[in-house]
């Protein structure tokens, strides 16, 4: 009896054994368990025991987990995950020998998929465990757990900005994201790592809140909570500590000697201490007055010298208010001249005309003829681009160049006309200032002008990006020479946090620290489909230490702010009173979120080989983007073979795959030695890498060989894709080539005057008079701009002191150069004014 129980387990695992061979391994989930227990009478000293046993693990993305179990003496190891035996098929086995006991040893590994995992994901925990066999029964290992790795994008509460006194306590809250394995917290202070065993003032709590004691000048700082764990590292949004110190009184001086008007006085100074990072003043005054007492006063006004010092301050103090009243006097004259005006009453009162050139007349010398001399007639720029850490202001200061001489009260006409030098003498005035150095030399992403108070409009040809300078958005009597560059993503340092994707160009317009009485209008396109749900989109503004900052959280725009930004499906228009660097960056929320790109088929247009090249862009659907490609593939000699396709590409982490199929292999053979290739999900989502694509290498068979038929696919896994047909002749077919023919780029860039906008001058200047008043029946600029579905902007337009202006130069940037006034008339004429001739203009107006 006992050699039969010894034999039974050894034979019931190689029934067990020969079971999960079978295809009764498919239906195990039904079979009931066939783990017996240790047999009555076994000795447990060679029950098997386990040298490795399979421990926790999380799945990282798509990556399969790896478990191992190790047991001796063992004849038989199986795993079995939540209750199911894992086919045999699916064991890698290695047996030996313990070198100690010489027993019979086994390691078995198996790998765990996330999509096993998933299947359960929500009903239950998936688990494996380890059952080992010998001949005296079995021994279970424990049970392991695995997981899907994962970090939430959102934190469930983010540090805000502080303002405390001095030795006041500091508390800033921090909740990661939810996350599998739980994430790790830590703090920066202006990007620096904030160790609390190195600074006792500071710790972090078990929630994760950042401490500090007693607050220092030093703390002041940006702080950032950071939370990571195997899968990613997210950042907060970073929030602005001040550290403030209120001013106090020094002690009062002693009292001076009494002086000629029997007064003497003591002072005293707001500076023990002194008020620092915006901290209050000290309340009351800093001098204090008193009589003297009779004695002290007879005496000092006593005596023939007080009378000679008298009669001499009495005749300093006339000679001082005589040459007042003259300083006064040449000042207002010289101001009369800077503020005539610049442009004549036909300029004015025509604005809807372009403005003329008119040749100066040698019989009328009161003319005045004002030729574009951009090195007398703009403003010059003195000193640093940027304000002074430690200045009592923080705003740029301009110093004016000498723009016109003084002219009397005579007539004065303005000669419009482009600059006469070219864009590299433009550029290399620009680069006298270290700000401008990285400015591109060419012209194909540059435009250039000088603009007035009458405005215009700057334009980067085949890019989408344009600058609208709306009238009196320039004061008047000065002239700005602007620019506006569209600069390649590998030429700027963007830092993108997290999972930021870079979604538009990034743009420049300047000079920076320029003065503007109303905000300009930048517009730039954009690659993201714009989803208050799906995506956290901020625009960005470089400031001139070179740091990126966020001046802009689309949805969270207050109305008195300097930015201000209108998102449609493929372009944004951005309002802003100063100049600079912009780039728009979104942050996806969930996995619906998605990028726009444009799908390009080249190959050469002309094959003297074998070998033809067919080259698959994967950009973004931009207009600068294809620009670049088409620019790119005219100097390879390469022609389009498709119609572009638009692809959907999600933040799913999962790549992008191309392929070719159905070559015809009696005419072609593919060069390509696997199935697909592939752009990895990071080249595609960041946005920074130009010219993404992939080449398929076909060769044919015969030199005669010019008709090709293939399919191209694009696809991203488990997302978004597209197919090409591609059937066409190699050797003459270009009924693809006219679809991207990119326009001249020696069009006008800069458009100057009246001439920029759609709207004629006096018939905008009418709207604005008649709609910005409240009216109380509604037809007044709120319901203007509902008919241009502009309604979700009212409380912006209602900051500025013309709502209606600001409404007309949104339509202006939106509508140029296709506009279709009568469109906007009709908007304007259904709103019931009264005056029904708000778009027509008398003769005696022009």
């Amino acid at each position: 009896m006992a050699v039969r129980s010894g034999l039974w387990p050894a034979l019931l695992g190689i029934v067990l054994a020969a079971w999960l061979r079978g295809s009764g391994a498919q239906q195990s989930a039904t079979v009931a368990n066939p783990v017996p227990n240790p047999v009555p009478g076994s000795n447990p000293d060679l029950l098997p025991h386990f040298l490795v046993e399979p421990e926790d693990v999380y799945i990282v993305k798509n990556k399969p987990v790896l478990l191992v179990c190790k047991a001796t003496p063992a004849t038989q190891i199986f795993f079995k995950c939540n209750g199911e035996w894992v086919r045999q098929v699916d064991h890698v086995i290695e047996r030996s020998t313990d070198g100690s006991s010489g027993l019979p040893s086994m390691e078995v590994r198996i790998n765990v998929s996330r999509q096993q995992v998933e299947k359960v994901f929500g009903l239950e925990e998936f688990w494996c465990q380890c059952v080992a066999w010998s001949s005296s029964g079995t021994t279970k290992s424990q049970k392991a757990y695995i997981r899907i790795a994962y970090l939430r994008k959102n934190f469930e509460q983010e540090p805000l900005a502080k303002e405390v006194s001095l030795e006041q306590g500091i508390v800033l809250p921090c909740r990661p994201p939810e996350g599998i394995p739980p994430a790790e917290v830590e703090w920066l202070r202006n990007e620096d790592l904030v160790d609390p065993s190195m600074d006792p003032n500071v710790y972090i709590t078990r929630e994760h809140s950042l401490v500090v004691r007693q607050a220092r000048l030093a703390d002041t700082a940006n702080y950032t909570c950071v939370a990571k764990n195997i899968v990613a590292r997210r950042r907060s949004a970073s929030a602005a500590v001040i550290v403030y110190v209120d001013g106090s009184w020094s002690p009062w001086s002693k009292w001076s000697a009494c002086g000629l008007d029997c007064t003497h006085w003591r002072s005293r100074e707001c500076s023990d201490p002194a008020p620092r990072n915006g901290g209050e003043e000290c309340q009351g005054a800093d001098l204090d007055t008193r009589n003297c007492t009779s004695d002290l006063c007879v005496h000092t006004a006593s005596g023939p010298e007080d009378v000679a010092l008298y009669v001499g301050l009495i005749a300093v103090a006339v000679c001082l208010l005589l040459l007042l009243l003259v300083l006064i006097l040449v000042y207002c004259r010289k101001k009369e001249g800077l503020d005539s005006d610049v442009a004549d009453s036909s300029i004015l009162t025509s604005g809807f005309q372009p403005v003329s050139i008119k040749p100066s007349k040698a019989d009328s010398p009161h003319l005045l003829t004002i030729q574009p001399d951009l090195s007398t007639t703009t403003t010059t720029y003195q000193g640093s681009l940027c304000p002074r850490q430690d200045g009592p202001s923080p705003k740029f200061q301009l110093t004016n160049g000498h723009l016109l001489s003084p002219l009397g009260s005579g007539r004065h006409t303005l000669h419009h006309s482009s600059p006469t030098s070219e864009a590299e003498d433009f550029v290399s005035r620009l680069s006298t200032q270290n700000y401008f150095r990285s400015l591109p030399r060419g012209t194909s992403n540059m435009a250039y002008g000088t603009f007035n108070f009458l405005g215009g409009r700057l334009m980067i040809p085949n890019t989408g990006i344009s600058l609208l300078i709306p009238p009196d958005a320039i004061p008047r009597g000065k002239i700005y020479e602007i620019y506006l560059t569209l600069h390649k993503p590998e030429d700027v340092r963007l830092p993108l946090a997290g999972c930021q994707t870079l979604l538009s160009p990034i743009v420049s317009c300047g000079p920076p620290g320029v003065l503007l009485t109303r905000p300009v209008i930048l517009t730039m396109d954009h690659c993201g489909e714009p989803s208050p749900e799906s995506w956290s989109l901020r625009l960005k503004k470089q400031s001139c230490e070179g740091s990126w900052e966020d001046v802009l959280h689309l949805g969270e725009e207050a109305p008195c702010h300097l930015y201000y930004c209108q998102l449609e499906a493929g372009a944004c228009y951005v309002f802003t009173e100063q100049l600079g660097r912009f780039a728009l960056v979104g942050e996806a929320l969930s996995v619906a979120a998605a990028k726009r790109l444009k799908l390009l088929l080249f190959a050469p247009v002309a094959c003297t080989s074998l070998e033809y090249n067919i080259r698959v862009y994967c950009l973004h659907d931009t207009h600068d983007a294809l620009k670049e490609v088409v620019q790119l593939e005219k100097q390879l000699g390469g022609q389009l073979i498709q119609e572009p396709r638009v692809l959907h590409f999600k933040d799913s982490y999962h790549n992008l795959r191309l392929s070719i199929h159905d070559v015809p292999s009696s005419l072609w053979k593919s060069k390509l030695l696997v199935s697909y290739q592939e752009i990895p999900f990071y080249h595609i989502w960041n946005g920074t890498q130009q010219h993404l694509h992939c080449t398929f290498t076909l060769e044919r068979v015969s030199p005669s060989t010019s008709d090709l038929a293939c399919k191209v696919w694009v696809w991203q896994v488990e997302g978004d894709g597209q197919s090409f047909n591609v059937n066409f002749n190699i050797t003459k077919d270009t009924r693809f080539s006219e679809l991207l023919v990119l326009e001249s780029e020696g069009g006008v860039p800069a458009l100057v005057g009246p001439s920029a906008f759609k709207i004629p001058f006096l018939i905008r200047q009418k709207i604005i008079t008649s709609l910005d008043p409240p009216c109380s029946r509604g037809a007044d600029w709120r319901t203007l701009a509902q008919k241009l579905h502009l309604d979700s902007h009212l409380s912006f337009f209602a900051s500025k002191p013309s709502p209606t202006a600001m409404i007309l130069n949104l339509w202006e940037a939106r509508h140029f150069p296709n506009g279709n006034l009568s469109q906007l008339a009709a908007a304007v004429a259904g709103l019931g004014q009264p005056d029904a001739g708000l778009f027509t203009v008398s003769e005696a107006e022009c």
